[in-house]
């Protein structure tokens, strides 16, 4: 069975083919468009749209010729219907939905966080995990308990990823700066201390940015791995917690964050001092990809017949723990 994926949450556009056999996966195509703000500003919802629609056709025609198949011969088509930003995400809709009108192909909605961790469960192998997702719109501890993924922690203001763009912006990076965040925390090794807070197993950034932009003045480089280290350990914490109440024996990282080398290092000490098998999605699938939006359509596949199109939406806030999951 093959399968299209249609990714525009955020600043990302993507298209992917995956074929399914079995219960395996595999990509046959994955091709991306990345809207690049101005150095120092944030994503612009009109002005990111306006790159996905730009790039749609080009991103799909891409796609098509790299897996070698046709539109006639794709069986469903699945597009990210949230969350994200309103204006991108419609996008992506009216793309999918003007293909299954025309070629009548099943369309299916896809929760974005959902595909992040059924992806990275694909590529890594990771059967019954403790899933950590951080990217630029979440921060989550979540595990699959009767029928839907359960969170177990997750961030009371700003996400993980959010707390690195805006303080990286802070300093006149484009976003996203994880990347350029992290270059600059390999060159310290000075930690200057910053506020640690961890309630239960929900964690605060907000006062974390705010501090870290006030110690710029003491090096950059000290800033941002002072940053990395605070916000890192008290992830770790938080997961390590989750880990014993759980008693998951499997740790999985998933969204943009998880490329994070130094985030992978802690993580990788928690399981070990937990007994736990530590798994991180493929730095090329970690961040928003359509990829993950054509595996989750395959397995939601298995169980349903697809969406009627005046049924299909876009939903700006849509937590993945009010997800039904059948397959």
């Amino acid at each position: 069975m093959l399968c299209l994926g249609i990714e525009s949450t955020a600043h990302t556009f993507s298209c992917a083919v995956l074929e399914k056999k079995a219960k395996k996966g595999k990509i046959l195509a994955d091709v991306r468009k990345i809207y690049r703000p101005p150095d120092g500003e944030g994503i612009h919802p009109r002005e990111a749209s306006r790159h996905h629609v730009e790039n749609s056709s080009k991103v799909l025609s891409e796609t098509l010729q790299k897996a070698k198949v046709n539109v006639g011969d794709l069986d469903i088509v699945a597009y990210a219907a949230g969350p994200g930003l309103g204006p991108c995400l419609r996008v992506g809709a009216v793309v999918a939905r003007s293909l299954s009108s025309y070629y009548q192909i099943p369309i299916y909605p896809v929760n974005h966080a959902i595909g992040h961790i059924e992806l990275g469960k694909l590529l890594t192998g990771a059967k019954n995990p403790l899933v950590l997702l951080v990217s630029g719109g979440h921060t989550m501890l979540l595990a699959f308990m009767i029928g839907k993924w359960r969170v177990f922690g997750e961030t009371l203001d700003i996400t993980l990823g959010q707390l690195l763009d805006q303080f990286g912006r802070s300093l006149g990076f484009a976003s996203p700066c994880g990347k350029q965040i992290e270059q600059l925390a390999n060159k310290s090794s000075t930690y200057i201390p910053l506020p640690y807070v961890v309630k239960g197993n929900d964690v605060s950034f907000s006062g974390l940015l705010s501090a870290t932009k006030s110690i710029v003045s003491k090096g950059i480089e000290n800033s941002c791995f002072s940053l990395q280290e605070t916000a890192f350990a008290m992830i770790s914490e938080a997961v390590e917690r989750a880990l014993a109440f759980t008693n998951k024996k499997e740790l999985l990282i998933v969204g943009g964050v998880a490329a994070n080398t130094r985030l992978s290092e802690m993580l990788q000490s928690v399981c070990k001092r937990q007994n736990c098998k530590f798994f991180a999605s493929p730095l090329k699938y970690s961040g928003d990809c359509g990829s993950q939006i054509a595996w989750t359509g395959l397995l939601e596949s298995s169980v349903k017949n697809g969406t009627n199109l005046d049924e299909t939406f876009v939903r700006q806030s849509w937590r993945l723990d009010s997800v039904n999951v059948d397959y």
